[in-house]
């Protein structure tokens, strides 16, 4: 039997490189716990999806992170606008204390959303991504709650737009959760669901 090719033969290794670049600085100038935020995971796991071709995980990661990369970017353009940030997130993008260079990395957020509807246009969409999803993100709450050291990993002490806590730690973190499922992740699966063509069926086994 012959070797089944990849699905990415070219993206699978980009998607490598890019992991090699993006994450010693983000570790040596963010930490570690940078790596458990939603988009950072995100990173990590379309990488993942694109090398093993895995039509769930990247759908998963499109539900993920379309959305909020579209409101990232929006924030930053009110910074660049009004001087305002109205959604918060990303201040770090105009900190200073920062090389402009390490922030310029994070423009990754600008062309994520696409580098997925790329893949799963030649994938399909599997309609099972939102619910890994909504589990990937309870997860990461979690362990960003317990690991936050006062740093507002995933908002998880602080809600966006708001500011503030939206009620004792399990209540912010449930409230945080279930909004983010069901008026994020749960709308943008209904939208791919209809616009991306379906994971082919599984061919049949041959005796």
């Amino acid at each position: 039997m012959t070797a089944k090719r990849p699905a990415f033969p070219v993206a699978r290794w980009i998607a490598l490189g890019w992991l090699l670049v993006w994450a010693p600085p983000y570790a040596m100038w963010w930490g570690w716990r940078n790596f458990f935020q939603l988009c950072d995971v995100a990173v990590i796991l379309t990488a993942a999806g694109l090398w093993f071709g895995s039509a769930r995980l990247l759908s998963a990661q499109a539900v993920g992170v379309i959305v909020v990369d579209i409101l990232w970017f929006l924030d930053v353009a009110a910074r660049l606008t009004i001087d305002r940030h109205p959604i918060g997130g990303t201040e770090y993008m105009f900190d200073s204390r920062f090389p402009l260079w390490v922030r310029l990395i994070s423009l990754f957020h600008v062309a994520w959303p696409l580098l997925l509807l790329w893949a799963l246009r030649r994938t399909g969409y599997d309609s099972r991504g939102w619910r890994l999803q909504s589990g990937i993100a309870g997860l990461m709450f979690g362990i960003s709650w317990l690991i936050a050291g006062g740093r507002n990993v995933n908002f998880v002490l602080e809600a966006p737009i708001v500011g503030k806590a939206l009620g004792p730690a399990p209540v912010h973190l449930a409230v945080s959760w279930a909004v983010l499922t069901l008026a994020v992740y749960w709308p943008t699966h209904a939208v791919l669901v209809r616009t991306l063509p379906a994971i082919p069926p599984p061919s049949p086994e041959r005796a």
